[in-house]
Parts: C-alpha cells; sequence; structure tokens
C-alpha cells in the first residue's frame, strides 16, 4: 500500500494553484479548463483529518468518473477528462504522482448551495427529526424510526462554508437560486438520486442520502464536483439493512461514528485517528469501487 497523498503545498511548477479544499487541490490550466487533484485527505464534521486514507483520491476519481459517465443523460458535466497526460507541462514525477486522481473539467461558476438530497432519515436529519419532527423546516410524519425510508427523496439543501455548512430550507434556497434554478435544480438532482438508487440496487447498496453540486458554464447548468461517491454519499449493504438504528456503511459513517466515540468537540485541531479505522474506511471505498466499476483503478492494491 503506497502511502497517503495529502496534497503539496507549492503544487507542479508553471501551474496556479487557485484553490485548497478539504480534499482536493485545483489549479488552473486555462481561462476555460482547471485541474482537479483529488487527494488522499479525509474530512468529518467539516474538519479536516491529520491522517489521509491511502489510494483514496484515486478510488474516489475513478467512482466520479463512473457516475459522470452514467448521468449524463440526466445532465451534463464537467469532466473533460481523467488522463493526466493530457496535462502537457508535468514531468513524469508529478504524472506518477498525480495519475489516476486528477480531472480535467470545465471551469464552472458554482452554486452558493449545496444540493443534498435524502432518502432515508438518519444522520443529521434523524436529529432534527427527533427534536422537531422536521428535516430542513420540512415537516414529517411521526412516528418514523430511524433509517426508515422516506416516502419520496427530499431535497435538503445546505449553505458552503469555510467552517461548518449549515441547513436551509427550501425556501431559503429558493431565495437564493432564484425560483427557476431552484426548481429546475431539484428536478434535475432528484433525477439523479433516482438514477444512483437503480443503479446501486443492482449491487446491494442502498443510497441512503448524497450531495450534488451544480455550477453554470457558459449559460449551461453542469453536475460539477463528484457524484455519488463514498465522501458525498451513505451506502449501506442492502443485505444488512433494518431500521431503528444506524445501519453498517461503505463510506465516511464509519470514521464519523468512530470519532463520535471521542472526547472531541468536532472543530480543529483534528484528533489523531486508530490506524485500523483507517483500513476499515479504506476497504468500504475499496468495496464500492470494485462493485460499481468491476475493478479497482490502476495501481491500487486491495
Amino acid at each position: 500500500m503506497t502511502p497517503a497523498y495529502l496534497g503539496n503545498d507549492q503544487g507542479p511548477a508553471g501551474l496556479e494553484k487557485i484553490a485548497t479544499g478539504k480534499v482536493r487541490d485545483i489549479y488552473a490550466l486555462d481561462s476555460e479548463h482547471l485541474l482537479f487533484v483529488t487527494s488522499d485527505r479525509v474530512s468529518a464534521f467539516d474538519v479536516v483529518m491529520n491522517d489521509g486514507i491511502p489510494d483514496k483520491g484515486r478510488v474516489l476519481t475513478r467512482i466520479a468518473q463512473h457516475w459522470f459517465g452514467k448521468t449524463q443523460d440526466i445532465m451534463p458535466n464537467h469532466l473533460v477528462s481523467t488522463r493526466i497526460e493530457d496535462v502537457n507541462t508535468l514531468d513524469n514525477q508529478w504524472q506518477d504522482l498525480l495519475r489516476g486522481r486528477s480531472m480535467i473539467v470545465k471551469r464552472c461558476q458554482p452554486d452558493p448551495i449545496e444540493w443534498v438530497v435524502r432518502g432515508y432519515i438518519t444522520g443529521s436529519g434523524w436529529k432534527e427529526y427527533l427534536e422537531k419532527g422536521s428535516v430542513c423546516g420540512l415537516a414529517l410524519p411521526a412516528g418514523l424510526q430511524q433509517a426508515q425510508q422516506l416516502e419520496t427523496p427530499l431535497v435538503t439543501p445546505t449553505t458552503k462554508h469555510e467552517v461548518h455548512d449549515m441547513p436551509l430550507s427550501p425556501s431559503e434556497a429558493e431565495e437564493m437560486m432564484g425560483k427557476a434554478r431552484w426548481e429546475a435544480g431539484t428536478k434535475s438532482v432528484l433525477a439523479l438520486f433516482e438514477r444512483g438508487t437503480q443503479e446501486l440496487a443492482k449491487i446491494g447498496i442502498l443510497l441512503a442520502d448524497t450531495k450534488f453540486e451544480l455550477g453554470i458554464c457558459k449559460g449551461e447548468v453542469l453536475l460539477i464536483d463528484e457524484a455519488l461517491t463514498p465522501d458525498s454519499s451513505r451506502f449501506w449493504p442492502a443485505d444488512q439493512y433494518k431500521i431503528g438504528g444506524s445501519p453498517p456503511s461503505l463510506d465516511k459513517q464509519i470514521l464519523r461514528d468512530y470519532l463520535e466515540t471521542l472526547d472531541w468537540n468536532k472543530e480543529a485541531p483534528a484528533p489523531d485517528l486508530d490506524p485500523a479505522i483507517l483500513n476499515k474506511v479504506r476497504a468500504g471505498y475499496l468495496d464500492i469501487c470494485q462493485r460499481l466499476t468491476g475493478e479497482l483503478p490502476e495501481g491500487v492494491q486491495a
């Protein structure tokens, strides 16, 4: 197993780093294209951990590539290429380092909200429901149990914030986006969620919830960032699902559950992580990738 790649402060010579996210480093290529590099960093509760998960960036890139291909009939996306060789300014050393974890994408203006879609009541939605009988201000029937499937999926948007994303009511999101964009975006992300639900069901996985990001490129709305990965979704093995508790996960929820057991206030600095937990999260990511695509990314070993 190769060591986790946590990113590089400077990046490749000749490329301007324009942003560093929780997981991705973004470089300018030209006036119309960016280079997204997906590191092995991992965040939870909006805090980046000190330890990374080896091969995570390559797995996320392969899964995102898979879903961009599977959903382009529903909505166009920003992906141009995953071939690092298409960035012809990089030397061999940088090409080897970034191979499999890079996407050349169209420059877009990202929406100011994250489009979260929930098919089951769990996580922060479950906590709000227990307190208020609602999720993001949307009233739900009484008597629901944890992890119960919702009658219809809900779009529950959040803000984008450097520290903590905050939930928005649909009316607040509509005010931010404008009525036409909000309604069109809602229709699109629900269709994307349905496609993900159908495809994952074929391999024995339930899509509990997920986050989509949309953006504008030359007047066209595109699916951007990533889609239906273990970093942005809750995946439950269908054969282990039951209501009344938190089902086993094949995603970052493994890490969140572990962190909940620690004496940590969910603010930086992050605690050091048990290597066994990192390996468990990695195994879940590899499992999803192999089930979805039929293979692991080049150079990644189980």
